[in-house]
């Protein structure tokens, strides 16, 4: 047993997004320093052998992240690096399909959309994922034992129907219900499996977590007003103002749609004089748009930007500002 006190700990800064998930809905959070732990004591076993980690395990809020090159490699999976989007889509043995962003909470799975236990983050340029999440992706189990500081990694097989083994004696043999393992491989009905029909038999805990979902109109309306804004401004003072829209949708004080926002009032002009008709969002901005329809928010629940060298009077005194990035102060 590896004593606890035996660890060679060391700790390094990451920045990173932190989300706090109610029910399945982030709740706003600025982009903060977090202090998070290198576990160099772990031991990481893969179907009952040791396994070597390439890249640390990390502890964060007494979470376990994990590197995604490494354990994508452990279990057979591929994943290739999109810089433009800043995303890094994973193909796991089995057909499955997942895309993770640096500190977005939402992963695309399979096409749907879904909220992670916490979001994926980047450090030195490396992805790391929430433990749990990830393995069940990758369509496998995970033990953790605090005490003896071990990971036990299963890469679990997907199971074949037979006439001896039908779908429920699958069903019973996993603990899953046959409905779910309907759902989970993509058929209508238990009609559609025959003999010879391989199942997936992981069920994410993702997939009890849809994200709320949005249009392309959508998300095209607000890169554009985001490129108009903040085009010029870096990627973190356009997701700032990205947020600011999504603020306003769920604030009750304004119009509950993008678009409503957008055009009520008088409070963005250039949705008024064609101006956003022919902004064309760089790839910064449709980052930075889709990464705040996935819930990564950097302003918390600021509803109010401004340019504080050309706003300035009684009322934009009387904001309280949140944050400045770049040119922008961020209020409520």
């Amino acid at each position: 047993m590896i004593r606890r006190n035996s660890r060679l700990i060391n700790r390094i800064f990451i920045a990173l997004f932190v989300m706090i998930l109610l029910s399945v809905s982030p709740v706003s959070a600025a982009a903060v320093q977090k202090e998070a732990t290198v576990m160099n004591g772990i031991i990481v076993m893969m179907n009952g052998e040791k396994v070597k980690m390439t890249d640390p395990v990390l502890m964060l809020d007494g979470k376990l992240y994990v590197p995604v090159a490494r354990m994508t490699e452990m279990f057979g999976a591929k994943s290739t690096w999109d810089q433009d989007a800043y995303e890094l889509t994973i193909h796991n043995a089995f057909g499955d399909k997942m895309v993770l962003g640096d500190g977005v909470p939402v992963v695309y799975f399979n096409g749907s959309r879904y909220f992670m236990d916490t979001a994926s983050f980047m450090v030195d340029g490396k992805t790391y994922a929430p433990l749990r999440d990830l393995t069940e992706m990758l369509h496998g189990t995970v033990k953790w034992n605090a005490d003896e500081q071990v990971i036990e990694l299963q890469a679990v097989q997907p199971a074949v129907v037979t006439e001896e083994t039908n779908l429920t004696e699958i069903s019973r043999q996993y603990q899953v219900s046959e409905s779910d393992l309907v759902e989970r491989n993509g058929l209508k009905s238990a009609d559609d499996i025959k003999t010879g029909t391989t199942l997936r038999v992981i069920i994410p805990s993702i997939l009890d977590n849809d994200a709320k979902p949005f249009t392309d109109k959508d998300y095209m309306l607000l890169a554009k007003l985001t490129q108009v804004e903040a085009g010029y401004e870096s990627y973190e003072g356009q997701l700032a103002v990205a947020n600011v829209i999504l603020n306003r949708v769920a604030d009750s004080r304004f119009p509950n749609a993008i678009r409503d926002v957008i055009y009520s009032g008088k409070q963005f002009p250039v949705a008024h004089n064609g101006i956003l008709d022919k902004s064309v969002p760089n790839a910064s901005v449709l980052r930075a748009a889709k990464d705040a329809l996935n819930g990564k928010n950097n302003v918390e629940d600021a509803i109010y930007f401004f340019n504080p060298d050309v706003s300035k009077g009684a009322y934009w005194s009387s904001l309280e500002v949140i944050t400045t990035i770049g040119n922008h102060s961020f209020a409520k």
